[in-house]
């Protein structure tokens, strides 16, 4: 499976968002706020919730801060409305890029995504135009240098789908998007914290890119993330790590 640019991308991306953290709260409050409206605001019953809060929690988020966007979500308190809206397209040589929002102005965030694909490059597509390369699936990643046995067994017992050791020494545990929280729950309970542990779209055939190619999709992926309507930025393109 990977390549030797795997764990330079992963670092990369949390690099990325922890530089932008107040972007990561309004994404967080949003994300809390649209599964409370559409699962109800038990996250014992609701695991998109659940997996919002953990995000949220992990981040530092103040509780009262989580508690209001739980109850703006059910109706309790006042707030914006927001509505999902998934984008596809292309980036550089054809790599499959999903960029999912969320807005309440489905007008500026159509144009905000569309003038991010053509400056930097890419193309907008139309809908399942490229999401059929992707898989939904949990995604749980370790750092190089974790016990690989360790991360399989508990992994494989609660119900992980795969484990993957990457050539750099990382490993990846697949789940189902439903089982995703009993897995990340059990391998906790077994003293493995990972790096990233997220619902993801995956792609299911990577691209590596170096040089001008990569550099230039890098500059796409950063004008897309940067957006205040856009919650995650998935690509098949895997890029070579800064200098």
């Amino acid at each position: 499976m990977a390549g030797h640019s795997k764990w330079a991308n992963i670092k990369h991306k949390k690099a990325h968002a922890d530089a932008k953290r107040g972007k990561i709260f309004t994404r967080l409050i949003k994300e809390i706020t649209v599964a409370s409206r559409l699962g109800g605001p038990d996250a014992s019953s609701n695991p998109r919730l659940r997996l919002a809060i953990d995000k949220a929690r992990d981040q530092n988020m103040p509780k009262d801060t989580i508690d209001n966007a739980i109850k703006r979500g059910a109706g309790q308190l006042d707030g914006v409305a927001y509505e999902e809206i998934r984008y596809e397209g292309y980036g550089i040589n054809g790599a499959a890029v999903i960029v999912d929002c969320m807005t309440d102005n489905r007008a500026r965030t159509a144009g905000d995504v569309r003038h991010a694909f053509s400056k930097h490059g890419g193309n907008l597509g139309t809908d399942g135009s490229v999401a059929f390369l992707f898989k939904h699936c949990g995604q749980i990643v370790f750092a190089p240098g974790t016990g690989e046995d360790k991360v399989i067994e508990a992994a494989i017992d609660a119900g992980a789908e795969d484990v993957v050791t990457n050539d750099d020494g990382s490993i990846e545990v697949v789940t189902g998007p439903y089982d995703f929280i009993a897995v990340k729950d059990a391998l906790a309970k077994a003293g493995l914290k990972p790096e990233v542990a997220e619902v993801v779209m995956k792609p299911l055939n990577e691209v590596e890119m170096t040089g001008e190619d990569a550099e230039r999709m890098r500059k796409l992926v950063d004008a897309l993330e940067s957006l205040d309507d856009v919650q995650e930025v998935y690509t098949s393109a895997v890029l070579e790590e800064e200098a």
